[in-house]
């Protein structure tokens, strides 16, 4: 009884009787890897390391004859015992299948492809039964096995030319209009076989559709350029001549007859057009359309042939050339197989993958990614692409842009419309959302593969986006692969790169190819072998970078013998060399363009050159320098031509034409804010200083109202340096700032009413009323300073602060400078300050500016008085706590949140004025959370969080602490807020430590991450101080070998013998952990006048832990303390309650270790 099996989908096997079960998952790959070998023999050895991946278990063997003599039962279950087996035969050293030529699915449809066609051509009934045998992808259940893949890819080839001989049938037999659609999905979804873009032409131009078919061969041309930088082949040349001269050959045969046309080659160095249709250069993959890993191609090629009559004879043809697939991409054959397992890890992974491709420029890493978006795709998956242009003024997160039109082009629709009003940072963290939640609708549909091409020039919304989707999408199956280069790694893709390093990414990197590598490569790109000797020059010339290798090649194809004198030895003398074949008008339109940017604007050249450019930017485009994108849309193929074009003009040319294009693009489009700023800035003259310092502040404003605060930085600084320059140039030289502040100054009025408050994330304009050049510089300090603090550089914000202040004070306008003061409410979590003497400059100027302000400008005095709380913290006393309880009066009776949420900080800052206050501080945090949740105040809100840590750490109740740390990482992550991670981090210690782990590893690790913050207020001793009190909660002695900085006074008595005077601590967050060192100091020394003090002091904060309420640090309960104090002072009784008390909060704590003490 024969079997017959099925491999065109899902394995199966059957006889007579119906389906045959073949058992379990290792019982079918054996199978299968036995059909794959065609009858020949597998050894058993083969076997075993194909079922287990070279890492099989003991006893494999034994599994192996276990499984296949349950295969031999089932094919055969008529076999008599100890009768030889006919179909699953033991055959030295292994087994074979022999199976009938017709009882595997795939032998028959390879038979009926390939079989030789007589003269009456395709049989088209007999192709159309073989594409029936398919019932999904070839053994697709083994899809990722080594062994099965190659096998699969070679049967879906085979698919793909049955398909193409259909149409062939169809065409030879006078259905022309019947073979178009079938044609139209097919190049869809393979646009790179030039064969079906034939077919799909000659089937449109029989069918009476002569301009769809030039349509089709130039949208084929469009293509291969705009992504692989090359040329149609000679087949598609000459097809697209002949249909312009309506070539008598390529009329459509009479119906019931055979024949198809096909364009001859001309000439010995065409190609013929093969089975496959792969008869063009096609292998620039490393193309111009992504970016600096190629340059443009297409200069180069040789003129399309002339054409023939149809009955000439053809000369030979070169050799066949196929695609960069996966299999033929050139020395890179374990990249693919990394990309292979990331794509099978996104399948079975309950979140998205990323796969990160890394290299030098040129190194062929967009190849690759476009490689394999063609081997995903021909697997059923859904790609798209963004790309990062090198160029400035394109909308936040344009890549993906990009990404989600393809998306939307191919049915899936677009992310559903977010609110833009209110935080900007909430805004992002739901467009980010939004997003995910889109590609995880689209991921559960179809398998998607998403490819961000050149990261390294990637702005700071795409990144982010980026980090939101790898990290915190649950979309699957979703591969993400990047790419981006190795050298000059910028700032914001250092920090994405450690973001998602938690995600696991896999890692590809890129390097230089092999010698032996070139000449196959050579061969590739320009279909003719090169010599040893040549092949060794272009290696040694091209260090084995792909790029560099096809550029040369190319070279020595056009140039000949005389290749190596006329080779320079980078890409920019290629670019030139080439630039130079252009006629010159192209190349003035080449080098406008360069200065307008990535993207053409056809009015704006066209209004900057005085004459249209269209026909000039044809030719370039013919060329291979640019590529169409659409109607009147053009780019550079490639960012490293615009370079060379830009980098060759001098530097005085550049600026000149920078003012041009600002100007005109000034007058076509004055709302393009974001360009209008790059060209200003770069016009860098005194003639368009005023004007960039304009745009640069609108397009600085811009960026803060989308949450780009690092580029919003960028910008403001940018503003304020053209301005400077403006006014400085007005002033003339010898003129100091100070003297044009006073100079500029008007005599403008003060507002009658209060100014709109101002916070970090909703910029405002402090000196809108005062449009003098002064107070517009104003302006720009506090937008600066505001972006700083976003973006955690702390110390730069403080610096650019105490310019405005100084600066509002010299203008002596007591509204304008209160406006200065107050547009600075960053939340401040920490109760020492990180620069004391600008602290109390701006606690002097703003009681100065208090007692110039009329009673009744409420708001303006709430800011103020909080402001003035806030500067002095520890240390204004009753002023600073009167001013904060006075400002949340205040603002208790406005409308304004900010404000409230402003005035609690400071109370908080303020709440230190005796011990055992958490509770205050919880009911504080608490209200702020709420707050700062209903009224998106992100920046506050993390705040309430880190005061509900300190004050439920102090309170010994962990559980709540750890859901508010959670909350504020949460909120960090979302934001991007780079210093709550700093808290949170240290608290995490101080966690630890509490569980009566040794925490010092924990610290180390905090405080790494403190330094480098600004923070000098926290960093000052911190550490030895949290490893002390570590030490001494877990009972150990403390070490001698570091220095305390500001906690000297309390630590080191602990260390000596030496009887030194020790201060009452400051009134802040470590007020009890230091009186509680102090308290260790006077029990060792029996100081009862101390101990009656200090007694007295810590008592209100009997129910607490020492230290904890600081968020960062921890000694045992103050109660343990209270009782040494007690026995000391000869209250044994009470020593007995305090400690029984401290046992209590030990439990609380969980920490047993202090139970046990």
């Amino acid at each position: 009884m024969s079997v017959r099996f099925g491999v065109l989908g899902p394995l199966v096997a059957e006889d007579a009787r119906g389906p045959v079960r073949v058992g379990g998952p290792r019982h079918r790959a054996v199978l299968a890897r036995l059909l794959v070998a065609r009858g020949r023999v597998v050894p058993v050895g083969h076997l075993v390391d194909d079922l287990w991946d070279d890492d099989p278990p003991e006893g494999a063997v034994g599994a192996i004859q276990t499984f296949v003599a349950a295969l031999r039962r089932a094919l055969e279950p008529d076999r008599p015992p100890r009768a030889p087996a006919r179909v699953l035969v033991t055959a030295p050293p292994g087994y074979a299948l022999r199976a009938e030529p017709d009882a595997v699915d795939a032998w028959r449809f390879e038979a009926a492809v390939t079989g030789d066609r007589d003269a009456a051509g395709v049989d088209e009934a007999l192709v159309d039964e073989a594409l029936a045998l398919w019932r999904g992808p070839a053994y697709a259940e083994f899809a990722d096995r080594p062994w099965a893949r190659a096998e699969a890819a070679r049967l879906d080839e085979l698919r793909l030319l049955a398909l193409e001989r259909r149409a062939e049938a169809l065409l030879a037999s006078g259905r022309a209009a019947a073979a178009v659609p079938d044609l139209e999905a097919h190049v869809g979804q393979h646009p790179w076989r030039e064969d079906a873009w034939r077919l799909l032409a000659l089937a449109l131009y029989r069918a009476g559709r002569q301009g769809d078919a030039l349509g089709a061969l130039r949208r084929a041309r469009g293509r291969l350029a705009e992504v692989l930088g090359v040329d149609p082949g000679p087949g598609l040349r000459q097809l697209e001549a002949d249909v312009l001269a309506h070539a008598p050959h390529l009329a459509a045969p009479l119906a019931g007859t055979h024949g198809l046309a096909t364009p001859v080659a001309h000439g010995p160095d065409s190609a013929a057009p093969t089975a496959h249709g792969h008869n063009s250069a096609a292998h620039g993959h490393n193309s111009a359309a992504h970016g600096p890993d190629s340059a443009a191609h297409g200069a180069d090629l040789a003129a399309p042939p002339a054409p023939t009559r149809p009955n000439d004879t053809p000369t030979p043809a070169r050799p066949e050339r196929h695609l960069l697939t996966p299999s033929r991409l050139v020395g890179r054959a374990d990249e693919v197989a990394q990309l292979d397992a990331a794509a099978t890890r996104a399948t079975e992974l309950p979140r998205p993958v990323l796969a990160l491709v890394s290299g030098d420029a040129g190194a062929g890493k967009t190849a690759l990614a476009e490689a394999f978006t063609d081997h995903l795709t021909t697997r059923g998956w859904t790609t798209a692409w963004g790309t990062n242009p090198d160029t400035e003024g394109l909308p936040a997160a344009w890549p993906w842009h990009q990404l989600l039109d393809t998306l939307a082009a191919r049915g899936h629709g677009h992310p559903p419309a977010t609110p833009t009003d209110g935080d900007p940072l909430v805004a992002r963290f739901h467009r980010h959302r939004a997003v995910g939640e889109h590609l995880a609708a689209v991921a559960r549909r179809t398998p998607l593969l998403l490819v961000l091409d050149d990261l390294h020039q990637a702005g700071e919304e795409t990144l982010a986006l980026l980090v939101a989707v790898v990290t915190g999408s649950t979309a699957h199956p979703l591969l993400v692969i990047a790419t981006h280069r190795t050298t000059d790694v910028p700032t914001a893709l250092a920090g994405l790169l450690g973001r998602v390093a938690r995600a696991e990414p896999t890692r590809v990197y890129l390097g230089g190819l092999p010698a032996t590598a070139v000449p196959e490569l050579v061969r590739a790109t320009t279909g003719h072998d090169v010599d040893e000797a040549t092949a060794t020059a272009i290696h040694r010339r091209s260090g084995g970078n792909p790029f560099f290798v096809r550029e040369l090649a190319r070279l020595v194809e056009s140039e000949g013998p005389d290749w190596a004198a006329s080779v320079p030895p980078g890409v920019r003398d290629v670019v030139r060399h080439r630039l130079a074949r252009l006629p010159e008008p192209a190349q003035a339109v080449l080098r406008r363009a360069a200065v307008v940017g990535t993207d053409l604007d056809l009015e704006l050249l066209t209004a900057l050159v005085g004459e249209d450019v269209l026909a000039p930017v044809e030719t370039a485009t013919d060329h291979g320098f640019l590529v169409e994108r659409g109607p009147r849309r053009f780019r550079f193929a490639h960012a490293l031509v615009r370079d060379t074009l830009y980098q060759d003009l001098t530097g005085s040319r550049r600026a000149h034409w920078h003012a041009a294009t600002a100007e005109a693009l000034k007058r076509l489009r004055p709302d393009e804010v974001d360009a209008l700023a790059h060209h200003f800035l770069l016009a860098d003259s005194p003639e368009t200083d005023p004007r960039a310092a304009h745009y640069a502040r609108a397009a600085a404003e811009r960026a803060e109202r989308r949450g780009a605060p690092h580029e919003a930085a960028r910008l403001w600084e940018a503003a304020l340096t053209a301005h400077d320059r403006s006014t400085a140039d007005r002033s003339g030289p010898g003129h100091s700032t100070a003297g044009r502040f006073a100079a500029d100054r008007s005599g403008t009025d003060a507002p009658a009413t209060d100014p709109a408050p101002a916070t970090t994330l909703a910029p405002t304009t402090p000196a809108a009323t005062h449009p003098t050049p002064a107070a517009t510089r104003l302006d720009l300090v506090m937008g600066l300073a505001r972006t700083r603090a976003v973006t955690g550089d702390l110390a730069r914000s403080r610096h650019h602060r105490a310019e405005a202040i100084a600066l509002a004070e010299d203008l002596g306008d007591p509204d304008l400078t209160a406006r200065v003061i107050t547009a600075f409410d960053v939340p401040a979590v920490w109760t020492e300050h990180d620069d004391p003497p600008l602290a109390a400059r701006i606690a002097a100027t703003t009681e100065r500016t208090l007692a110039a302000l009329p009673a009744d400008r409420t708001t303006t005095r709430a800011r103020l008085l909080a402001t003035l709380a806030v500067e002095l913290r520890s240390t204004g006393g009753t002023r600073a706590r009167t001013a904060a309880r006075e400002a949340e009066a205040l603002a208790r009776s406005s409308t304004d949140p900010a404000l409230l949420a402003f005035a609690l900080n400071a109370r908080f800052l303020q709440s230190f004025d005796r011990a055992g206050l958490a509770p205050d501080r919880a009911r504080v945090g608490t209200e702020l959370v709420d707050l700062a949740h209903r009224h998106d105040l992100v920046t506050f809100e993390v705040l309430g969080h880190l005061v509900l840590i300190q004050a439920n750490s102090a309170l010994a109740d962990f559980t709540t602490a750890d859901h508010h740390a959670a909350a504020a990482d949460r909120l960090g992550r979302t934001h991007q807020l780079p210093l709550v991670r700093v808290f949170t981090d240290w608290y995490r210690a101080l966690r630890t430590g509490v569980t009566g782990e040794p925490a010092e590893p924990a610290y180390r690790a905090a405080a790494a991450r403190l330094a480098g913050t600004g923070m000098s207020g926290v960093d000052n001793g911190i550490l030895p101080l949290a490893l002390l009190c570590d030490r001494l909660q877990r009972g150990e002695p403390p070490i001698d070998d570091t220095d305390f900085g500001a906690y000297t006074p309390w630590c080191r008595p602990l260390l000596t013998q030496t009887e030194t005077p020790i201060p009452d601590s400051p009134h802040d967050l470590l007020y009890e952990a230091r009186t509680c060192l102090h308290a260790i100091t006077a029990v060792r020394t029996n100081d009862r006048p101390a101990a009656e003090r200090l007694h007295a002091a810590l008592e209100p904060a009997a129910n607490e832990l020492a230290g904890a309420g600081s968020g960062m640090l921890t000694l045992r309960p103050v109660a343990h303390y209270l009782g040494d104090l007690a026995a000391t002072l000869g209250r044994h009784r009470r020593a007995a309650e305090h400690r029984e008390h401290a046992l209590a909060v030990a439990e609380r704590a969980g920490a047993p270790h202090w139970t046990a003490l």
